[in-house]
């Protein structure tokens, strides 16, 4: 019961996170941007707009591989 209830727990957390890869991408960038200028590095991405599409590209990702897991952890009926 408590692993069913974690398991679904790490879904709904892989889906969030997931969506906010997929639809804000540009504040994603900025706070790794902020991350990294705390621990003294500066990055600076060469092509935003690249930058923007792969972020997404991984949002969508994360979310498919969330789905997949989902349905071989609960197969359905």
């Amino acid at each position: 019961m408590i692993t069913t209830l974690l398991l679904l727990a790490l879904f709904i957390i892989d889906l969030l996170i997931g969506l906010f890869f997929l639809f804000r991408p540009a504040e994603l960038i900025e706070i790794q941007r902020r991350f990294y200028a705390r621990i003294n590095w500066k990055i600076e991405p060469i092509s935003m707009s690249k930058e923007i599409r792969n972020t997404r590209l991984m949002g969508a990702f994360i979310i498919i591989l969330a789905l997949v897991a989902l349905v071989f952890v609960f197969p359905p009926l």
